[in-house]
């Protein structure tokens, strides 16, 4: 028996008149893709016309072109054409960690800098934290300054800070610090706790408010991978010659220290508390730098002058895990002066009173 078989997707010129049959249409010889693309264009009804086969043949090579153009020339999002994506307020630590100079340039605005200062209430304290906030104003983002004070948040500081400019969190160390000794370890330690806590990302260096640095100084910083130490010049206690404390370097590598105090040479490392910086990701990532202890942590139980040395040995094992900055350590960045006043009355309010108890005339 002769059998008819239907094309399934049989065209149809016209809608049949009434009273007349719907007949099918044999398969046309085009591909299947032809009469999709010719459904696709809104059912354009099916001519012969050699005009009409040609343009939807050379419709449907249009698009394998431009289909398979557009999957083999995809632009590399990572690259330095600027289409990476914008960086976000903390970095990567290990892709930093991993990259090198010559493979991976480092960028400049890629890593956040915690800037820890403790403070007290002293004659010049504002001064030393106004000129401070001026400095840190000048160095470009993502920066946090964390200032932390003793007992209590003084309204004072609270000013200075939010008349700053710069992005700040104010603490208080609320440990018995009636004694001046390890008073500023106890307000670093407090600090450290609160970068744990939050799990913040980025390069950790503690600023006095007293000390004098160089813009160059926090540029470097971001450069640091894990641990970073620096020389630093200070003043003698009897204000009459200048000290030089930290690493001797040879292109890049601490091969030895600058020490002029004969009583510390038992420290392990000859490094001021402003003279290194770190990984925050040491405090609460050990497991990634292979420390044994779960927690690095300043140390008030040590003697005077062996806090920072202390504090050291439980991030680096030795120089070689130092980084001298810059390469050959042969510049200054920052200053400790020791210009504090100390029998100075603290002005409340850091503001002179308006009637003074006596007027000398000018002669």
């Amino acid at each position: 028996m002769a059998s008819i078989r239907r094309a399934p997707f049989a065209a149809v010129r016209d809608r049949p008149s009434k009273g007349q049959s719907l007949l099918g249409r044999p398969a046309q010889s085009s591909p299947s893709l032809l009469h999709g693309l010719r459904c696709l264009l809104g059912g354009f009804p099916a001519r012969r016309g050699p005009w009409r086969r040609s343009f939807l043949r050379a419709l449907l090579f249009a698009f394998l072109v431009g289909f398979f153009w557009g999957l083999f020339s995809f632009p590399d999002l990572d690259d330095a054409g600027g289409l990476a994506p914008p960086h976000g307020f903390f970095f990567d630590p290990v892709r930093s960690a991993n990259a090198t100079a010559a493979e991976e340039p480092v960028d400049p605005f890629s890593k956040l800098l915690i800037i820890v200062t403790p403070t007290y209430t002293r004659a010049s304290q504002g001064y030393h934290l106004n000129r401070l906030a001026h400095t840190l104003k000048l160095v470009p983002p993502p920066l946090l300054w964390i200032v932390v004070e003793t007992k209590t948040a003084t309204l004072e500081t609270a000013d200075i800070l939010m008349r700053s400019g710069v992005m700040y969190r104010h603490l208080v160390c609320r440990k018995n610090t009636s004694v001046s000794l390890h008073r500023d370890v106890r307000q670093r330690h407090t600090a450290l706790k609160h970068i744990r806590h939050h799990r913040l990302d980025g390069i950790v260096y503690f600023a006095d408010d007293d000390n004098v640095y160089s813009l160059d100084l926090f540029e470097r910083l971001r450069r640091i991978r894990r641990f970073g130490t620096w020389p630093v010049a200070m003043l003698s206690q009897s204000k009459n010659k200048a000290i030089l404390e930290g690493p001797v370097c040879s292109g890049g590598r601490v091969i030895g220290w600058h020490t002029n105090e004969k009583g510390n040479n038992l420290r392990r490392f000859h490094v001021d508390m402003s003279g290194f910086a770190f990984n925050s990701t040491v405090l609460w990532n050990p497991k990634r730098w292979m420390y044994p202890k779960d927690a690095i942590e300043l140390l008030d139980t040590v003697s005077e002058g062996f806090e920072d040395t202390g504090f050291i040995e439980h991030i680096v094992e030795d120089e070689h895990q130092m980084e001298g900055l810059p390469d050959d350590c042969s510049r200054i960045m920052n200053w400790r002066m020791h210009l504090e006043a100390k029998n100075r009355v603290y002005p409340r309010g850091w503001q002179t009173s308006k009637n003074l108890d006596a007027i000398i005339p000018l002669k």
